[in-house]
């Protein structure tokens, strides 16, 4: 039997991330793990409403999506330590700037680099929705049709509840192949 344990935020675990966008002439970063798919060609970055990053984010009408990978989650983590408003963390990254204009984490192994297109405002939070203009992806991590292989990318997960970071797992079978069961 089901217990309703009221009002949770339950869709997880979800890929964690480090979200980049200029301030100026400098890149500035922090931890995002509240992130969605809401369209083959949108995505939704959620911040809470006073991240010092927002208003950068606004004010370029840009951001980059940068996947975390054990080899830098110390620093993604410590992206999402401190404030931007405390200290400077340009420099916790390497980092190019790519064709939108968006700084993007070197030794990141997938990046997508995003305008925003609308923004939905929550209750402290601010949901910024983006189109993404380009990917950037390792290219070890592609598959042999230049698909992007989730079996050797293993990004790292979040889990809300316990504040956790996961591996991803193994794989149990391809989509749709399960119906064939059903009748």
């Amino acid at each position: 039997m089901k217990k309703n344990i009221g009002s949770q935020l339950a869709l997880y675990p979800t890929p964690l991330t480090v979200i980049g966008t200029m301030n100026d002439d400098k890149p500035t970063w922090t931890l995002v793990a509240h992130i969605g798919i809401i369209g083959h060609d949108r995505v939704l970055v959620s911040l809470a409403a006073p991240h010092f990053i927002n208003d950068f984010i606004k004010k370029n009408n840009s951001l980059s999506i940068n996947i975390v990978d054990e080899s830098i989650l110390p620093e993604a983590d410590y992206s999402g330590k401190v404030s931007g408003r405390n200290e400077d963390k340009s420099k916790l990254f390497e980092y190019e700037i790519g064709e939108a204009g968006t700084p993007i984490i070197k030794k990141s192994p997938l990046v997508m680099a995003c305008k925003v297109v609308d923004i939905y405002n929550t209750p402290n939070f601010e949901s910024f929705i983006c189109s993404i203009e380009s990917t950037y992806v390792e290219e070890e991590y592609l598959n042999e049709d230049g698909k992007i292989n989730y079996h050797t990318l293993n990004p790292v997960l979040f889990e809300f509840p316990t504040y956790e970071y996961l591996k991803t797992g193994e794989v149990i079978g391809k989509c749709l192949s399960f119906a064939k069961e059903v009748k």
